[in-house]
């Protein structure tokens, strides 16, 4: 099998079927995840005058604080324009097939899913689009729901406020409550979240020409609708878990939208019950889990994958865990320097997991989870190959969704759609700057940068929400001082004469002025220049670091490329450099940037066989 990119060709060992609409054309299908969906103009009328905001488009509204958004991996609210504009996008290129592979919502609330529910009816209605659901571990947060809420809602005066679903989960130490109660911002379970987007695929329809469920005894020849809503009956899709035998939900399902296209939503979600028995644990590991507690998805998997090479139906799977490593062959040296549990390592699949689902057949899986832009490729011993494309965020940096073209000349195209317009993303700037102001005026120490509020497009906007968890969180959760203290307060010129051995003090050895001479060298090579370097900073980096590790190919555009150079001058110059033991985390760091900086094509390729 041969994927073709702009950017390089590659042989891969994968099947897929010949698929297409009846007359010949391809099939498309859009796969957005990690949407986090939060209505930001509810249908309540039990928002008060405090918590409501007029905004200039004159709407009430329910949002965040952007200090919250700030210390989030994803945004809040204006990912509620990003999921329209993507949905826009999707149907001005003709796609009538649109999968959401978990974090739909961002914790299930009613009051959200609600709203979800009526923007995907009105693309369904208007523009003949199918949507098809999986959930993930924000939705739900639990598999019977809970009481929820969040204390960092935008109040009226720019302020924090908190919104909770009961009083009874107020901190004991509040004495009076100064937010709002909500039912509606309770958690909802898996059987409200299911019943409320039913027809999303998590129950059969009439139009499908095949549905079915890990618990299904009928077979694609057997096929009647009305055995198919039989078996889509939540009483009939549970499975038995631990010794304690509880009776636990999975609400995987197969669909054929149309002819000859399967699409496989596998609910990988694990819930562990608490050691004190009262309530479960979240999920969010993923496959890790699924091997050892829900086998009988894997042998439900193998059987589907068995059925469609004998019926000749093209598969892709989704759900919304990876399957396979992300992090283009670093996570050992990310694990080694940051540590097992930084970087969401534990959130890592296993190799066994890849292994287990490529040696059943499955060759095309599309996951999210890691608000990622990332391609991973596992072939077994037994030469199974399976794929992993992983789907950035509309959340987060760099915002955007895959596109997948299945044709009838037996190829499949992979398109990454950036979302970097994205209209009314500013809507809520003016709010944000009475919450600037507050705080700057009682909380000088939670201010945060103003500068986002000049961003001009969502692509700059997602750029300055991640320089600002940068700042505010990442480096204070992930990095070891000693590495810090390496980069951060240097300029890359700095870092890079300390990578040669170049001491920065007045005495200067004969050993430091050869490497002096072999540096410039390299650099005019390069053709880079020391004045280019000052001015670029050991932050910058870091920064780059983190755009490359989630966007992949899509941040080429957004790092300089002389900066990209020098990038790569580093790493060769502390590859030479063996000598100096105090290199040696630095030295590890660049091996994962590179590693990173040249995985799997990630953004435009094509899949044959």
């Amino acid at each position: 099998m041969l994927i073709r990119t702009s950017l390089s060709l590659m042989v891969l060992s994968l099947f897929l079927g010949c698929t297409s609409k009846p007359d010949g054309t391809a099939i498309k299908i859009a796969f957005m995840a990690d949407v986090h969906f939060s209505d930001v103009y509810p249908v309540t009328d039990a928002l008060t005058e405090e918590m409501a905001t007029t905004t200039m488009n004159g709407q009430k509204t329910l949002i965040r604080t952007m200090e919250a958004q700030l210390h989030s991996t994803r945004l809040f609210n204006e990912n509620y324009f990003a999921f329209i504009a993507a949905l826009d996008d999707a149907v001005s290129r003709g796609v009538k097939l649109i999968a959401l592979p978990g974090d739909f919502s961002d914790d299930g609330q009613p009051l959200h899913i609600k709203g979800l529910k009526t923007i995907m009816d009105r693309y369904a209605r208007e523009h003949g689009v199918s949507f098809f659901v999986i959930n993930g571990n924000h939705d739900p947060t639990r598999p019977f729901g809970k009481e929820g809420g969040e204390s960092d809602f935008l109040g009226k005066d720019g302020t924090s406020r908190p919104l909770i679903s009961t009083l009874e989960i107020r901190k004991p130490s509040v004495k009076e409550f100064q937010g709002m109660v909500l039912a509606d911002i309770k958690e909802w379970g898996y059987e409200d979240i299911v019943t409320e987007l039913r027809d999303f695929g998590f129950f059969p329809k009439k139009e499908y020409l095949f549905w079915s469920t890990p618990f299904a005894e009928y077979f694609y020849g057997d096929y009647r609708y009305s055995l198919a809503q039989t078996a889509s009956e939540l009483k009939n899709r549970t499975y038995v878990f631990g010794e304690a035998a509880i009776p636990m939900p999975d609400v995987s399902y197969v669909v054929e939208p149309v002819n000859g296209l399967w699409l496989l939503a596998l609910d990988a979600s694990v819930y562990l019950p608490k050691e004190d028995g009262q309530g479960f644990h979240g999920a969010g590991i993923g496959y890790n889990e699924v091997i050892k507690y829900k086998r009988h998805l894997i042998d439900w998997t193998e059987k589907v994958m068995q059925d469609a090479q004998r019926l000749g139906k093209t598969v892709i799977a989704f759900s919304h865990y990876p399957m396979v490593d992300f992090n283009d062959g670093a996570s050992a040296e990310i694990k080694a320097l940051f540590g097992e549990s930084s970087f969401q390592a534990h959130r890592i699949p296993s190799e066994q997991v890849g292994n287990t689902f490529a040696n059943i057949g499955l060759k095309v899986h599309v996951g999210g989870h890691m608000h990622v832009n990332d391609t991973g490729i596992i072939t077994t011993p037994q030469g199974n190959t399976l794929t992993n494309i992983q789907t950035p965020s509309l959340a987060a940096y760099a915002p955007g969704y895959k596109l997948i073209t299945v044709t009838g000349n037996q190829e499949m195209r992979v398109e990454t759609i950036r979302m970097d317009e994205v209209p009314g993303f500013n809507t809520f700037f003016e709010l944000y700057q009475k919450e600037h102001e507050f705080l700057r005026t009682h909380f000088p120490e939670m201010v945060w940068n103003k500068d986002i509020l000049s961003t001009t497009s969502y692509a700059e906007f997602t750029k300055a929400h991640l320089e600002g968890l940068v700042s505010m969180r990442f480096l204070q959760e992930d990095w070891p001082t000693s590495l810090k203290e390496q980069i951060l307060d240097h300029n890359l010129w700095q870092i890079l004469q300390r990578a040669a051995g170049i001491s920065d003090t007045d005495m200067v050895t004969k050993e430091e002025k050869l490497a002096m001479t072999k540096l410039q060298e390299l650099m005019a090579h390069h053709e880079l220049t020391t004045a280019q370097l000052t001015q670029w900073t050991g932050l910058n980096l870091i920064t780059d670091f983190y755009r490359i590790k989630n966007a992949d190919q899509l941040a080429l555009r957004d790092i300089p490329t002389p900066r990209l150079k020098v990038y790569a001058l580093l790493r060769q110059v502390l590859h030479e450099n063996t000598s100096d033991s105090s290199l040696t985390e630095l030295q590890r760091f660049m091996q994962i940037f590179d590693k990173q900086l040249h995985g799997e094509p990630a953004v435009d390729f094509w899949v044959g066989f």
